[in-house]
């Protein structure tokens, strides 16, 4: 995973950052409706970074297969169940 370590950890930091932000909001008393707003934009940047990261591995998955077949179902079953699981 290497590859998107960079891209991934730039994201969890601008991640970082808006739930900083959001916590200034609410020791500020500020409108609900911009808290909620904000709120929403970091749970769309964790779901990005969850899909950026399952894909990564699922293109593993696919260009690393394991020998045993088995195996690599149970991986490709893993990665597709990390996508539906909400």
């Amino acid at each position: 995973m290497a590859t998107c370590d960079k891209t991934i950890f730039n994201r969890l930091k601008r991640t970082e950052g808006q739930l900083r932000g959001i916590q200034k909001m609410l020791e500020e008393n500020q409108d609900c409706a911009d808290v909620v707003t904000q709120l929403s934009a970091v749970r769309s940047s964790v779901d990005h970074i969850m899909g950026i990261i399952v894909a990564e591995n699922l293109k593993q998955c696919l260009e690393n297969p394991e020998p045993d077949h088995t195996q690599q179902q149970a991986k490709i079953e893993k990665a597709i169940n990390l996508i539906v699981k909400k």
